[in-house]
This record gives structure tokens, C-alpha cells and sequence, in this order.
């Protein structure tokens, strides 16, 4: 039995970094991971055991406890769940305000999903050589919104290179995701930190606002001795899954901070008198769109309005 690092899923054939190199596995029968419903039951950053058979692929028996995963609901069955990458050190949503538009309440779901799974989120806001003094000041006002709630944000053009030797650092030594919609840059900012990658990267549909898919299947990409990536498809929706509804607002860490002051436990925050939360949002200490953000999960409102980006896997 060896054991390896799944760095490659095509959803049937994984390829496995092992000290010997690398080997393409598949999986024997039907794994599951602890009953959790899912359209893939390896994921990249998975440590895996694996036989090798006669013709030199794997055959992967067993999955190594996670540290944690980051999932998503399916594209094809909503009441399952996609989980795009495990045992994560950080998060790195790229978000663009044009070319395409990248919507807050995408980000906040994402947002949900990693405080869920105590993953780090490290925010980038990319593009920013094509910001008008409109933008400028929209850029300025969600970077101070997500600083003052606690993530980390920077603010790069990954293609005038404006930035991107601090981003390189907030990465260094880490096991990173990468995720966001189709032509945000995440192909670039791959390219970038490691040049011989050569990740193949494409232009964003004037007509439609959306980035032209070129991720089929998440990959790690090792940038240095200490450093890898995770690049991940382009994500039209985030739909969240595995967080109860009445522990929601846990995962809006600015909301969850003063919920001890709400009049009643089990508060919703929603139509409650005396709540601590609705005030905070009236006087100003909770951003608005923030619980919007919360509202629109905790009714499980259409994903449409802010899903951009091409087809997914």
C-alpha cells in the first residue's frame, strides 16, 4: 500500500504525487466519505492509499481524515454537494467589479462556506488598471467592509504586475484554493507565480460580461519547494450546502458578534423585537448589504441574480 497527494480529478481518474512520482489512480468500487453526499468522493488535496496494479496505474482504497474541505451544491443535482478542494490552508477568492462583474452576494457565499470549515479567506480584487474613479471609491468601500469585519484583502492587476509581489508572499508556504468566476484571472495570477505552468488562459465575452472557460478539472499547481495552488474551474453560483439555517448567522462573523446582546437564543435576526442585530444594522456598526447577504441564504433566495461566469463542471 502506498500513499500520495491527489493533485488531479477528472472525476473518474486521479492523478496521485507519490515519492516515486507521479501515478494515475482510479478508485476501487464505491468509496464514500462518512456518508456525506457527494458528486466526487476524492478531491484535490486528498492524501489517499493506494495498490499498484501490474499495469502501473492505482487502484485508491482509502481516503486520509481531512483537516477540512471547501464544498459547494452541485451543478446537476442541487441536493448534493461538489467539494472543490480539502485540507486547505487558505482560500483565495478573486473577485473583478467589471469585465466580468463579480456580485457581493457570491462573495459572501463563499465567505459562508470557508467560516463554516474554518478555512482562511484571503480576498482578491484584481483588474484594478481598469478602474474609473467610480470603481476606485467601490473598491475602497468593500475593501474597508471586509477589513473591518476581519478578512484579509489586496487589491493587484495581475496584468501590469501592480501588487502581485505581496500577494506572492500572503501565499508562500501554504496550500491555497483559488476560486471564482471565469475571467476574474485566476489562470494569470497561476501563470504569474510560476511562469513555466503555462496555464492556458482566455478573454472575457464583451458581449456577455463572462470569462471564456478554460479550467475543466481542479488541479494543484506547485509554485515553489513550499507553495502550491489549487486552480479550480470558474464558479457561476455559490450555493451553500451543510450549514443549518439557525446557526447561518454563526458565519457572518460581524452579525455573530452581537447576537449575545439579541432579547431571545434563539433570534433570527430576522423579525425578532429587541434584536441586537436589526439595531446594528439601523445605527450602522452591520453593513446592510452584508445582511442582505444573510437574508437572501437564510431564505435560500434564486441564485440567478448574481451567477456570471461560463458552464461549469
Amino acid at each position: 500500500m502506498e500513499k500520495g497527494l491527489v493533485i488531479k480529478s477528472t472525476g473518474s481518474w486521479y492523478l496521485v504525487k507519490t515519492e516515486r512520482g507521479i501515478v494515475e489512480c482510479r478508485i476501487r468500487g464505491k468509496l464514500r466519505t462518512k456518508g456525506l453526499r457527494t458528486t466526487n468522493p476524492i478531491a484535490v488535496g486528498d492524501h489517499v492509499l493506494f495498490e499498484l496494479e501490474d499495469n502501473g496505474n492505482g487502484l485508491i482504497s482509502s481516503i486520509e481524515e481531512r483537516k477540512n474541505y471547501i464544498i459547494r451544491k452541485s451543478t446537476n443535482l442541487s441536493k448534493q454537494a461538489h467539494i472543490l478542494a480539502a485540507n486547505l490552508d487558505l482560500a483565495v477568492i478573486v473577485v473583478t467589479l467589471t469585465s466580468p462583474r463579480t456580485y457581493q452576494q457570491f462573495i459572501d457565499r463563499f465567505l459562508v462556506t470557508a467560516e463554516a470549515y474554518r478555512i482562511p479567506v484571503l480576498i482578491v480584487f484584481n483588474k484594478i488598471d481598469l478602474f474609473d474613479e467610480d470603481l476606485k471609491m467601490e473598491l475602497w468601500y468593500m475593501m474597508d467592509m471586509y477589513k473591518k469585519i476581519g478578512y484579509q484583502c489586496i487589491a493587484v492587476s495581475i496584468k501590469n504586475q501592480q501588487n502581485t509581489e505581496e500577494l506572492r508572499q500572503l501565499l508562500k508556504g501554504k496550500i491555497s484554493l483559488v476560486a471564482g468566476h471565469s475571467g476574474v484571472g485566476k489562470s494569470s495570477l497561476l501563470n504569474l507565480l510560476n511562469p513555466q505552468l503555462n496555464v492556458k488562459t482566455a478573454a472575457v465575452s464583451e458581449s456577455h460580461d463572462s470569462g471564456m472557460h478554460t479550467t475543466t478539472f481542479p488541479e494543484m499547481h506547485q509554485i515553489d519547494n513550499e507553495t502550491w495552488v489549487i486552480d479550480s474551474p470558474g464558479i457561476k453560483g455559490f450555493g451553500v450546502l451543510e450549514v443549518d439555517k439557525s446557526e447561518l448567522y454563526h458565519y457572518f462573523p460581524e452579525i455573530f458578534a452581537i447576537s449575545a446582546d439579541c432579547q431571545f437564543n434563539n433570534c433570527t435576526h430576522t423579525h425578532e423585537p429587541k434584536c441586537a442585530v436589526k439595531q446594528a444594522v439601523d445605527n450602522g456598526q452591520i453593513n446592510p448589504f452584508r445582511y442582505d447577504s444573510y437574508l437572501n441564504i437564510l431564505n435560500d433566495e434564486d441564485e440567478e441574480k448574481y451567477r456570471q461566469g461560463d458552464s461549469d463542471y
